[in-house]
């Protein structure tokens, strides 16, 4: 149906809370609404990682425990700051700085022997908070790669459904030889073998 001329068109109705000729409000990035299903996944996905993780931490024992606690006491301020105090008052006290109080480790042999003594027990903490920790590294990379091969083989199968699809409607690309490639499973021990045959000749090649 025309309009008749001369008749301006409807003015859309205004925007509560807006005055009227203002510019409507930019839509910003987050307040973008995601999904129902995958605010879903996402949620169910986090809450999977954080039960596992306080698995893991109720799994370990009490030797564990003890080191971890030490560990990341070590890697405080607070024990920055302890070992200032102490090292400072032991360094004056000998020093003579202060004749209320009389040296008891002049060349400082004493402390020189707490602090190898330390040092030495300190770094077997770490070593084993250090293992722990690379051994959940290595569970999350095992996971990341059954992650990836499956990801590869239903993108695999997905191909060779579109291109049977395809075959069928008579499309010209079904027919394309980088098809038959892309649609073959990966091995990973050929991948494997191939990436070590390559460091080899790589290495040969520097030398």
């Amino acid at each position: 149906m025309r309009r008749p001329t001369g008749v301006p068109p409807p003015t859309p109705p205004r925007e509560p809370g807006r005055p009227d000729g203002a510019p409507p409000p930019e839509r910003r990035a987050h307040d973008r609404v995601e999904p129902p299903n995958v605010a879903a996944v996402v949620e169910r996905n986090i809450t999977a990682l954080l039960e596992r993780r306080r698995a893991d931490d109720a799994r370990r024992g009490s030797q564990v425990r003890a080191a971890d606690a030490i560990t990341r006491f070590t890697g405080s301020l607070t024990f920055v700051y302890i070992h200032l105090v102490l090292f400072g008052a032991w360094i004056v006290v000998n020093v003579g700085w202060i004749p209320a109080i009389p040296a008891f480790d002049r060349s400082f042999t004493v402390l020189a022997m707490a602090a190898s003594v330390e040092a030495i027990f300190l770094s077997t903490f770490v070593l084993i908070s250090q293992n722990r920790m690379q051994a959940q590294a290595d569970k999350r990379a095992d996971l990341d790669l059954q992650i990836s091969l499956l990801a590869e083989h239903e993108v695999t199968q997905l191909i060779t459904l579109v291109r049977e699809m395809a075959r069928r409607m008579g499309v010209a690309q079904a027919q394309d030889p980088a098809l038959d490639e892309l649609a073959r499973d990966i091995r990973p021990e050929v991948v494997l073998t191939r990436m070590e045959d390559s460091e080899e000749r790589a290495a040969g090649r520097d030398d």
